[in-house]
């Protein structure tokens, strides 16, 4: 059984930074994590992307947190990175861990998600 835990979130003032990291588990060689993202959503708000990366390394960002944030990820230990710098108020949001696991067996696709991390950015 796959699963993805987020951490690294917390309360930060304005300007500052975190580093919000997620760990896939039971992947072993049954599955192969593809396309990895984080998303968010605010209070009232829908989820919304806030960045991708696909196991090559190519990477997409919403535009809200472009040259703030940096995704990333280590494949050796099945963990994803979100670098964010420059917080700012309306980066205030329970980030969720994303992760699409391709079946070896079968190749079929199977979407994962994690619990959520909440980030509170206030002075």
């Amino acid at each position: 059984q796959v699963h993805v835990v987020e951490s690294g979130g917390g309360l930060v003032q304005p300007g500052g930074s975190l580093r919000l990291s997620c760990a896939a588990s039971g992947i072993g060689n049954i599955f192969a994590l593809s396309t990895m993202g984080w998303y968010r959503r605010a209070p009232g708000e829908q989820r919304e992307l806030v960045a991708t990366i696909t196991n090559p390394g190519r990477t997409t960002y919403a535009d809200s947190v472009k040259d703030r944030f940096t995704i990333s990820r280590d494949n050796g230990k099945n963990t994803m990175y979100l670098q964010m710098n420059s917080l700012k108020p309306e980066d205030t949001a329970v980030y969720y861990c994303n992760a699409h696991v391709q079946s070896t067996a079968d190749y079929k696709t199977y979407t994962y998600w994690g619990q959520g991390t909440q980030v509170t950015v206030s002075s």
